[in-house]
């Protein structure tokens, strides 16, 4: 096995009370990091906890500036410093560009765009402290190309422009910067899992058509490739934005 060196590291990751974000969780515990978690949900924030173990809980509202800088302060009040930061709070709302109202496009870039533009400026000036650090944005394969809803594919498209931006901005003090950028993935609490539910037929169709692996991907799948990049075995890799699709993406780079 690959020892990736991050025992004992201190990450805190957006969105980690349940689906990716909690796989990711769970992968930094098994390497011995230490491993907190921010998310809205007190309730769904206990219950990754009671799953997890040991791991600290953060109820925050990120699309709101005043809690993201709340958030980060506890967080190194109660932590000292920060080694890597997880920005995978994300969502999706609204329909077609035309019929979508101007306010969820403002909800959506806040929740996946500002919420990781902000919590990255703030760790980067602890992490230059240390002259070393890690950040690692989860995007989406249609933040590179068009697919999902028009507010998603917009929010994460920028992210993964942001990601490169800072990448190269900050390698110099030490500190990497990628994104990875998930296909369609399975977990319980996902959009795919209920539409599984609601159109069995349709989605394995789906899976047929779109998906050259044949089947969805899974949280362990992205989690893997998240902690790799945020370990120091990837310290050559900056600026990238990883596709971990199953060949679902139709890009050729």
């Amino acid at each position: 096995m690959m020892d990736l060196q991050l025992k004992g590291k201190k990450v805190l990751i957006t969105g980690g009370s349940k689906g990716i974000g909690k796989g990711i969780a769970q992968a930094f515990l098994a390497e011995g990091a230490a491993v907190s978690i921010a998310a809205r949900g007190r309730e769904a924030l206990e219950s990754a906890q009671s799953e997890l173990g040991d791991v600290s809980i953060y109820e925050t509202d990120l699309t709101e500036e005043g809690e993201r800088k709340r958030l980060f302060h506890t967080y190194i009040e109660e932590n000292g410093h920060i080694d890597i930061l997880i920005n995978n709070a994300g969502g999706s709302n609204g329909s077609s560009a035309v019929e979508t109202e101007m306010e969820s496009f403002y909800e959506t870039m806040e929740l996946n765009y500002f919420s990781a533009v902000h919590l990255s400026k703030m760790a980067v000036e602890e992490m230059k402290r240390r002259g070393c650090g890690s950040i690692v944005n989860i995007t989406s394969i249609f933040g590179r190309e068009s697919g999902g809803k028009v507010t998603y594919n917009n929010a994460k498209a920028a992210l993964i422009s942001f990601t490169k931006s800072l990448a190269d901005e900050v390698i110099s003090h030490g500190i990497r910067v990628n994104s990875v950028a998930p296909g369609s993935i399975l977990h319980p609490t996902g959009n795919w899992q209920k539409r599984l539910d609601e159109h069995p037929e349709k989605i394995k169709q789906f899976v047929k058509n779109e998906i050259p692996a044949g089947r969805f991907g899974t949280v362990e799948e992205i989690a893997n490739v998240v902690i790799f990049l945020a370990s120091e075995k990837a310290s050559w890799v900056v600026g990238a934005s990883i596709n971990v699709d199953g060949g679902q993406s139709r890009m050729n780079f």
